[in-house]
């Protein structure tokens, strides 16, 4: 009798390990991933990416690749699942896929444009970008991808140009922490409290008050080393007689000459 407990033991606590084991080799839910459509891979990985599971996704691209080689779209979304995994070699390909198999794909360009830039290579960013407001002028986060990358590049006059267009076409397009589709960020705090400043120029240009201070004061507690500068852009000549004007930068003492 203990023989043969042991044994129904030992076949339970195996068949529980080939039940383990079968489930980490098969996605969590639906059908083995071959006999799934293209059109059903796409829409698991979509949902996968969804959830932040990219490792999943990238497998459920990968399959659909292997059945539609050609697929623009089947390139870029597994591009942005490997660049949010940080493999950005792989993303760049196939972002660069993307742009192959579909020339005039907008987003593709915008996603190789971003890659580039957090590569560091601001000169083929913006040539990027640049590609996809040629294809689609109405998409405001575009416009501040290549102001952001202007802005990298200290080609403020430009960068301003492009802040100044995407905010024509979305009044909130600078102040949202990301855009619709994929966007480029500043990441060095100086750097941050530079564009900030910057941004306010923008907005105290357009006539908008309340944006401008808010990114004033995102300037400031950043560290920006010339805020005194509100009191000397022609800019800002209409926002000096407000007093939050005064509460973020205290007024000079003496006349501020340029």
């Amino acid at each position: 009798m203990r023989f043969l407990a042991k044994a129904i033991i030992t076949i339970i606590a195996l068949a529980m390990i080939a039940s383990a084991v079968s489930s980490d080799e098969t996605p969590q839910s639906g059908p083995a991933l071959p006999s799934m459509t293209v059109a059903e891979l796409e829409k698991a990985g979509d949902a996968c990416r969804a959830q932040k599971d990219y490792t999943q996704a990238i497998k459920y691209f990968d399959e659909a690749l292997r059945k539609d080689s050609k697929n623009a779209k089947l390139y870029n979304k597994r591009g942005l699942a490997e660049l949010s995994t940080g493999q950005n070699a792989e993303a760049r390909a196939d972002f660069a896929k993307a742009t192959k198999y579909d020339h005039n794909y907008p987003q593709a360009w915008n996603d190789l444009g971003v890659v580039s830039f957090i590569d560091k290579k601001y000169g083929a960013a913006a040539k990027y970008f640049q590609k996809a407001i040629a294809l689609d002028d109405t998409r405001a986060n575009f416009h501040v991808n290549l102001g952001i990358t202007y802005f990298s590049q200290n080609n403020m006059d430009a960068a301003m140009k492009q802040y100044t267009r995407a905010l024509q076409l979305d009044p909130e397009a600078l102040m949202h922490s990301t855009n619709t589709g994929l966007s480029a960020q500043i990441t060095s705090r100086e750097e941050r409290a530079k564009q900030d400043f910057m941004l306010a120029k923008v907005y105290a240009k357009l006539g908008n008050a309340d944006s401008c201070f808010v990114c004033l004061e995102k300037a400031k507690e950043d560290g920006y080393g010339n805020m005194d500068r509100v009191y000397k852009d022609e800019e800002f000549a209409q926002l000096r007689q407000d007093a939050r004007m005064a509460s973020i930068v205290p007024p000079p003492t003496a006349p501020v000459t340029k």
